[in-house]
């Protein structure tokens, strides 16, 4: 009998091709999940800077230059997205300052520094990010 001339799959070739069907589908799921929880993870960004943004500029359009205030005394506040479906919860923290305090030899009561720090977790890490602008008072 002629063992080369008996055509088929031996169980070494199905072990192999299983191991590399496995190999290649691990590796797309491993792409799949870090490409996923990039998306994620910009898009929470992009909603963090939307926020901060949305306040600075309410706080810009005041019309009383006098009434930019701080936020609940610099304390933290849960920021609800008009009703959107958010799946993390942001913080937000807005500092406003007296420029006059900052920089020495300034008059004071003419410029305000207004810092809006918005924070959230990704995972289980704490993100933040902090916007600054300057808002003078009108003539």
């Amino acid at each position: 009998m002629n063992w080369k001339s008996e055509k088929g799959y031996t169980g070494i070739d199905i072990a192999t091709s299983v191991v590399v069907l496995f190999i290649f589908i691990s590796l797309i799921a491993s792409l799949s999940y870090r490409f996923n929880r990039s998306a994620k993870e910009i898009e929470l960004k992009a909603q963090a800077i939307d926020i901060a943004v949305s306040e600075m500029e309410n706080k810009k359009n005041t019309l009383d230059f006098d009434k930019i205030k701080n936020i609940g005394n610099n304390s933290e506040e849960e920021y609800q997205n008009d009703g959107k479906t958010i799946d993390s919860k942001f913080l937000k923290k807005v500092l406003v300052q007296d420029y006059a305090s900052i920089v020495s030899g300034k008059n004071s009561g003419l410029v305000k520094k207004v810092t809006v720090e918005i924070s959230y977790y990704f995972g289980k890490e704490r993100q933040q990010i902090r916007l600054s602008t300057i808002v003078s008072k009108e003539s």
